[in-house]
């Protein structure tokens, strides 16, 4: 009995192609690439996702055994196709810090900082809550799923071997941080709104009563409204976090 072994090198080569636009595109996802998650379960992840796609689209590659260039012209490409694709998805947390910004900004809680668990750096307060709050929502409603299928679907999108236009991810990439920016000033915008009136208001009062300390005042009473709000809209900022994801999932990687 002979087992012909001649495909395994060409084979072997798909495989590293592959797990190389799956691997930089994990890295760098919301909920699979945290800084607090160890390497070694983000790497088993993404050789897991690398055996659930390759027999899809094996045949996609055209792999040439007889020289190395092409095959490490083709492993960049796809790298950077994983860079682009997981940066544009690793954005759409960046909505949820600007909101927590701006909020903790109108709340005086702006001073208030602790260490951001998903980047390892510091953040505020109001920020990393809404940021882990919000990664919990994405795989408790099963929002991840679009993270694997976008996986797939960018294959259609982005081809293998061929090139990807410089003015295209100029435009991807400027669109994804502008309409993160867009939406973490929407979600923050009943505080926005909240501490305009309520600091014009300290200052009518500062006016009709100079004896007064304002500010001791109005601090504990603007953090009491702020919290307040909060509790009201947290489900409708975070029903439309969800929508934005979601859209911007399906923009990366649209079904046909």
């Amino acid at each position: 009995m002979r087992v012909d072994i001649s495909l395994l090198p060409a084979l072997a080569a798909t495989f590293m192609l592959v797990f190389a636009r799956i691997g930089a595109m994990v890295m760098l996802l919301p909920g699979f690439g945290e800084a607090n998650i160890p390497v070694r379960v983000r790497l088993a992840i993404a050789l897991a996702l690398t055996l659930i796609i390759l027999p899809l689209h094996r045949n996609d590659y055209q792999v040439s055994m007889t020289s190395i260039a092409p095959l490490l012209v083709l492993m960049i490409h796809e790298i950077i196709i994983g860079v682009v694709l997981g940066a544009t998805a690793r954005v759409t947390l960046s909505a949820l810090a600007v909101a927590g910004s701006v909020i903790a900004q109108q709340l005086g809680l702006g001073f208030v900082t602790t260490i951001d668990p998903t980047q390892g750096q510091q953040g505020a307060l109001i920020g990393n809550f809404l940021t882990m709050l919000g990664l919990a929502l994405l795989f408790a409603t099963d929002m991840h799923h679009l993270v694997i299928a976008a996986l797939n679907e960018s294959y259609k999108a982005f081809s293998p071997g061929e090139l990807m236009s410089s003015g295209d991810v100029a435009a991807l990439a400027t669109r994804a941080f502008s309409t993160a920016f867009k939406i973490g000033v929407q979600l923050s915008a009943p505080f926005i709104v909240f501490g305009l009136v309520f600091n014009l208001g300290l200052g009518v009062l500062a006016r009709l009563m100079p004896q007064m300390q304002v500010y001791f005042v109005g601090v504990p009473l603007s953090i009491l409204g702020g919290f307040l709000i909060l509790a009201l809209v947290i489900a409708t900022m975070m029903g439309t976090y969800l929508d934005y994801f979601g859209g911007v999932m399906h923009q990366l990687a649209p079904r046909s």
